[in-house]
């Protein structure tokens, strides 16, 4: 799973829409607050200093998945929701 900065969901989510061959969708306003109060929580620095909120839709299982992430490693420090439900959400939906 690719998990990008949330300040690129945009370009995410044309991505997505364009391999499912269906034309790109406007980002909603919905879309819009998210990405506002992401980025409001990553310049409050709220997971610290070293550490910051990403946002991806995940294809397989249709899920949003929020993830804070090392921003000089990159290694994961915590995601919502977790691979586990992911995976039973994959393979309820018949994936």
């Amino acid at each position: 799973m690719n998990i990008s900065s949330i300040g690129s969901l945009a370009s995410h989510l044309a991505a997505a829409t364009a391999s499912a061959q269906s034309p790109v969708k406007p980002v909603s306003e919905d879309q819009k607050a998210l990405i506002q109060a992401v980025k409001a929580v990553n310049a409050a620095e709220m997971f610290g200093q070293e550490n910051e909120v990403t946002f991806k839709i995940d294809r397989a299982a249709g899920i949003a998945v929020v993830r804070v992430v090392n921003k000089k490693t990159g290694a994961l420090v915590q995601q919502i929701p977790s691979q586990e439900v992911l995976k039973m959400a994959e393979e309820s939906s018949g994936g």
